[in-house]
């Protein structure tokens, strides 16, 4: 195994398809948070990525936002909900910080868009030696061993390994930097203008911040992503068992995402975290029928599950409102 490294004002705003913020009003700029929030944002649907199906995620009443969750200490961060696009609450949406491993969503939404799932795809030597060198956390894969795509995904997604990253990407490029240019052109086909990748696992190079994001950027593509079954199947599981068989070893993965583990009803995404970009996570829960997604991005280190913890804050705030009806029947 190598090192671990996991990686809102009275305006109404509208955050348009393309990234950029209209406000009904008279700003432009999306509002820094107060105690009181902005009311109610859009969060449009991403473009398409041709899933196979879609979640079940019934579009519920517009909630009523009161308050704001209490101390988180994300230096970024969003609430939304996942069915209408309501955005709850936020704090810096749209400044660009390092994501750590977040960055394996897009990775994994490459791999998904392409179809071919049961790919087989042979460990390489290098992956292995990729990872050791700059200081990643590892699936353990075997160098030879042969592996379908769908396989690597779970390896790249539960305990996050920069190997599984690598093996994806030199697969589906074909190769590193043909890999890193196909996510940047996703990222802008999304809209995701403010997102920038140089890895395809978030480790910190050739700088620490050269692969960065914003909690905005990242809810549209925790999004994009879940509409995918197959993901779905992954980021919720706690662990991941692949007995030995024809050409691979066992393997046995945990998932390194403490929400799926703490939080009823918690069904994804990703964590991450290196020094510089500290805890984040891009995260969705599930209650009563109603779909939370939201990011945490540099949550202090004030334990492994930082930013598990300020997802939760968040989470149990924003599934404590209510709707207009229910407020005036209150």
């Amino acid at each position: 195994m190598g090192l671990r490294v996991r990686m809102a004002g009275l305006a109404v705003v509208t955050l348009l398809a393309g990234g950029t913020a209209a406000c009904s009003v008279t700003s432009a700029a999306v509002p820094r948070p107060t105690s009181r929030p902005a009311a109610a944002a859009a969060l449009p649907q991403p473009t398409a990525t041709r899933p196979t199906a879609t979640p079940s995620r019934p579009a519920g009443p517009v909630l009523q936002v009161t308050g704001a969750p209490g101390k988180v200490k994300a230096k970024g961060a969003i609430l939304a909900d996942a069915a209408t696009g309501q955005v709850l609450w936020s704090r810096d949406p749209t400044e660009p910080r390092p994501m750590a491993s977040v960055t394996k969503v897009m990775t994994a939404l490459l791999v998904l868009e392409s179809g071919h799932l049961g790919e087989k795809i042979r460990v390489p030597k290098a992956a292995f030696k990729y990872a050791w060198k700059y200081g990643g956390e590892t699936a353990g894969l075997h160098p030879g061993d042969v592996l379908t795509a769908r396989e690597l995904l779970a390896a790249l997604l539960l305990p996050s390994g920069a190997d599984a990253a690598y093996t994806l990407a030199a697969a589906f490029g074909p190769g590193l930097s043909a890999f890193l240019a196909r996510m940047n052109a996703t990222a802008t086909r999304l809209g995701l203008r403010q997102t920038h990748f140089t890895s395809p696992d978030g480790l910190p190079y050739p700088t620490e911040k050269s692969t960065y994001s914003t909690p905005y950027d990242l809810v549209r593509l925790g999004l994009a992503a879940m509409r995918y079954p197959a993901f779905r199947s992954i980021v919720d599981r706690g662990f991941y068992h692949l007995s030995k068989g024809p050409g691979h070893h066992q393997y046995w993965w945990d998932n390194t995402n403490a929400l799926i583990s703490s939080y009823p009803g918690a069904v994804g995404i990703k964590d991450g975290y290196t020094d510089t970009a500290g805890h984040c996570l891009l995260f969705e829960a599930v209650r009563h029928g109603r779909a939370l997604i939201g990011v945490v991005l540099g949550s202090p280190a004030s334990g492994v599950a930082a930013g598990a913890q300020a997802a939760g804050k968040m989470l149990n705030w924003g599934f404590s409102l209510r709707t207009a009806r229910q407020a005036g029947t209150g």
